[in-house]
């Protein structure tokens, strides 16, 4: 709860002590539960864009974003956490001497962020940032860099899901899909990216053989895509293979991999669909109470 005593100075002091009072009692938690990703400082801006791939920037000049977008820094990480408390008492005096003039009604020129996505990361600026978000502020001020970036923000919540971005990205290095096509390809597990690229150029491999032609890694992509992904997909779903909790280019690796194991071809047909339904209709019911299955 922010006080309000009548004394800015006293009242800094406070916030300053109820900021760090939180991210303690916060770290704490998350030891307790195991979690140590939720304990760590803020996300780092050159290893988000490392794990995203860099395209360009360009000034969106100054603007009011949301003060819970911004998730993390450019050169100091570790002196905040993810919610942008302070981690150590080193700059207590600079933090409380913000928080005292903000509550006299002082006015700060905007800070300065770069935008990737929905998310932003502060260059200049992360102790009004802080003393803002303590304070119970929603919106500040800022100038906006945005960075285009081959992947999308989506999904990141913290380190843990930069390593799936990146294999995403090296995915897409080696089958660059575009536009709708990209955004449609989004595997649960990381490693299945590297999966998915050995599984097109195979099926790449085998269509130039087949056509006595060679073509490059583009139209590699798009062809994938559209004559093989995309039909088989829908051969998945309409013969209800795909696992609840599947995306499409998780059902599409395993239904590959179990067509291939049961038949030793890359045939794709209803036989085939009705051979793999049958067989997980069959561990359904070995797996289920009293469910074994006779030969």
């Amino acid at each position: 709860m922010v006080r309000d005593t009548g004394s800015p100075r006293a009242d800094a002091e406070n916030d300053f002590l109820r900021a760090r009072r939180h991210q303690t009692l916060s770290q704490l938690a998350g030891w307790l539960r195991a979690d140590t990703e939720s304990a760590k400082e803020s996300l780092s801006f050159s290893e988000v864009v490392k794990a995203l791939g860099r395209r360009g920037e360009h000034s969106l000049g100054i603007q009011v974003i949301p003060l819970d977008r911004i998730v993390g820094s450019v050169d100091k990480v570790r002196d905040f956490d993810r919610r942008f408390r302070p981690t150590t008492d080193k700059s207590r005096q600079r933090w409380e001497q913000i928080a005292r003039k903000t509550r006299e009604g002082h006015y700060f020129p905007p800070i300065d962020v770069y935008k990737l996505g929905n998310l932003y990361f502060v260059r200049d600026g992360h102790h009004r940032v802080s003393v803002a978000r303590s304070l119970g502020t929603r919106e500040i001020e800022a100038m906006v860099t945005e960075i285009e970036t081959v992947i999308d923000t989506e999904g990141i919540g913290g380190r843990r899901d930069l390593d799936g971005k990146n294999w995403g990205l090296r995915f897409l290095k080696r089958v660059p899909l575009t536009g709708h096509r990209r955004a449609e390809i989004n595997c649960t597990r990381p490693d299945d990216y590297h999966r998915l690229a050995e599984m097109v150029e195979a099926w790449a491999c085998r269509l130039m053989h087949a056509e006595r032609a060679y073509f490059d890694e583009e139209t590699m992509a798009r062809r994938w895509f559209d004559e093989e992904y995309t039909p088989v997909l829908q051969m998945i779903d309409d013969a209800g293979v795909r696992g609840p909790l599947e995306t499409g280019a998780d059902a599409y690796i395993r239904v590959a991999g179990e067509r291939y194991r049961l038949i030793r071809e890359h045939a794709w047909n209803t036989e085939v669909l009705q051979m793999i339904r049958d067989q997980q209709e069959r561990a359904r019911r070995r797996s289920s109470p009293g469910g074994a299955v006779r030969a």
